[in-house]
């Protein structure tokens, strides 16, 4: 086993670095960790931090200008290591998908190709049973040319570009009375009036540059509640290049799902993207300043190490594999890979990159989407109906863990490492929108913990992992690019000619399937095994309110994972008022680390 001989210790490389070791170590006692205050060796403590600090540097942002990535002697070493973990659980999923892409190529060359709409189901019927082991989105192939699969989506897919246009907003594009009225039985300013109108804007893709022979909109999209039934659907899309033309549900059918599919494919790239900004970059930094400033024996440093498993190792691969010239990502985007760069030095300082601003609450409640004040309840909000039932579990949790080890007020003030690291993450690790220091509350850091493990353990899977394989991704309703010039003008009579042939078909898809890791639950690394005992304590004891405190969590977990399973069509042809069934929060299929 490799060490560090430090100040009178043999300290174990995986520990300095963040990695659980393979068995206990000396530096622990058997009553687990201490609070600074109350550590046996404080001289050797304050010497093992200042090392830390010296050898986890900031190094400049990978993948735009987010936040720092790792540098100096150790910070180099933990990214290593880090990437060695990576390539390690991605091996079953590459292996996976070259065992069975040849099956499903040859079964859609025997069909002749992609002759119409229903023949892209080929990519995914009775296929990648191992790749892809939960499937696809019940109801997604018989539905998704349904009006309201289309808007539910934003609610559950991603929830994170759409928001509730204030009265007093101005709008981005107008509509005549007449067509609204006709659509929704009211005017586009009395819907904005009565907070009933939405709105999801992906103009700012205009300016990306598109990659030759690939076409794509820049969508501007409304959506409403209905007065009469409050349901929440599509009122029309505006796509913001070209001929720029507005398409209603007024149009053709051709028409009005062709611009449906030109708005999916903007809010497939700003899901994709947005995830890194806003769960790697976001996570990544408050863990490199503790990392910094927490010694090994502090149980906030335990915490944090279990869930940022691997966690620098993927804007390092995304560098080298996804968005490099020539990458994954050029292979199936309408955009180049500059277009990466571009949306995150946009969206990391402004939204995604905000940490408080995008608590799981309040981030919805900001936008409008939960608990509004000037316009009526959502019917449904699936992300938050299931989201909120994980959270309330790791919140309490994480409240038993704060309150175990801060069973006084006094000790938060009196713990010299915790406030370092909270002054650290507002000075010079500049995360954006930190709780400032000096933490005083409790709460404060139950707060912050439970935003990390929401981060890591549901935020990032909402929009990654098994997400674009199960729907976000899916042809042909979510295409990555168009591969023709879009319409200038309305009267398309044949979407298929524009959709990816079956080479670029098979890029999206094994590239949506990379983002998998099917094996974990086997090695207990999803998000019920977040917490599992003896998972984060590097193989000394953890007091017994914790312990219980963690099969708690285990348990609602799977009780959590179990209704979720459970969920079915009502009489209506509904689940959660949605024409698909949505299942993709399971903890059970879910990992509790930035898988990918």
């Amino acid at each position: 086993m490799l060490v560090y001989h430090l100040f009178g210790l043999s300290i174990p490389v995986s520990i300095v670095l963040g990695l659980a070791p393979s068995s206990p170590s000396s530096i622990f006692s058997d009553s687990g960790y201490f609070l600074p205050q109350f550590d046996p060796n404080p001289t050797q403590r304050v010497q093992e931090v200042a090392f830390n600090h010296a050898g986890f540097l900031y190094g400049p942002p990978l993948i735009g200008n987010s936040s720092y990535f790792p540098a100096g002697k150790i910070g180099a070493q933990r990214v290593a290591a880090d990437v060695v973990a990576f390539r390690q659980n991605a091996a079953f999923i590459t292996e996976a998908i070259e065992e069975e892409r040849g099956a499903v190529e040859a079964r859609i060359i025997q069909a002749g190709g992609f002759k119409d709409l229903s023949s892209y189901e080929l990519l995914y019927t009775d296929a990648w049973k191992k790749s892809n082991p939960i499937g696809t989105a019940p109801g997604y192939f018989s539905n998704y040319t349904q009006d309201l699969h289309f808007s539910m989506e934003r609610l559950s897919i991603n929830p994170f570009s759409t928001h509730r246009l204030h009265p007093e907003d101005t709008l981005p594009f107008t509509l005549d009375d007449a067509t609204v009225s006709k659509i929704a039985g009211a005017t586009l300013g009395s819907l904005q009036k009565s907070g009933r109108l939405f709105l999801a804007s992906h103009s700012y893709q205009a300016r990306y540059r598109l990659q030759p022979g690939r076409f794509a909109a820049a969508c501007d999209a409304y959506f409403y509640l209905h007065p009469k039934t409050n349901d929440f659907l599509p009122l029309a899309i505006k796509t913001n290049v070209g001929s720029n033309l507005t398409y209603t549900p007024l149009d053709g059918e051709n028409d009005w799902l062709f611009a449906k599919m030109m708005f999916n494919s903007n809010d497939f790239l700003h899901g994709q993207i947005f995830h890194l900004a806003n769960s790697h970059a976001v996570a990544e930094i408050v863990y490199l300043a503790a990392l910094r400033t927490l010694s090994v024996r502090h149980p906030v440093r335990a915490f944090l190490d279990r869930i940022m498993y691997q966690s620098y190792a993927v804007r390092v691969i995304g560098n080298l594999t996804l968005f490099n010239p020539g990458g994954f990502f050029d292979q199936t985007a309408a955009v180049d890979q500059t277009a990466v760069l571009d949306f995150v030095d946009q969206f990391y300082p402004t939204v995604a990159g905000r940490f408080r601003g995008n608590y799981f609450r309040e981030s919805l409640v900001s936008r409008g989407m939960l608990d509004c004040s000037y316009g009526p309840k959502l019917k449904h909000l699936p992300f938050y109906e299931d989201a909120s039932t994980i959270m309330a579990s790791l919140r309490r949790f994480i409240s038993t863990f704060v309150d175990t080890y801060y069973s006084k007020a006094s000790f938060l003030s009196g713990d010299k490492e915790v406030q370092s690291w909270i002054s650290e993450a507002n000075t010079e690790a500049q995360v954006l929108d930190f709780p400032p220091a000096p933490l005083k509350d409790r709460n404060t850091l139950i707060d912050i913990l439970t935003q990390m493990a929401y981060l890591t353990g549901v935020n990032h899977h909402l929009l990654n992992s098994n997400a674009p394989s199960y729907i976000t991704g899916l042809l042909p309703f979510h295409p990555s690019a168009f591969f023709k010039p879009l319409p200038t003008s309305k009267g398309v009579q044949d979407i298929t000619p524009y959709l990816a042939d079956l080479e670029h078909a098979m890029y999206q898809v094994t590239l949506q399937l990379r983002f998998q890791r099917p094996q974990l639950p086997a090695e207990h690394r999803e998000l019920v095994d977040m917490f599992s005992e003896g998972a984060f304590n590097n193989g000394t004891s953890l007091p017994p309110k914790l312990m219980i405190a963690a099969r708690r969590f285990r348990s609602d977990m799977v009780k959590i994972g179990e209704q979720i399973d459970r969920k079915s069509f009502d009489k209506n042809g509904l689940s959660q008022g949605m024409p698909f069934v949505w299942k993709l929060l399971d903890p059970r299929k879910i990992p509790y680390f930035l898988s990918v």
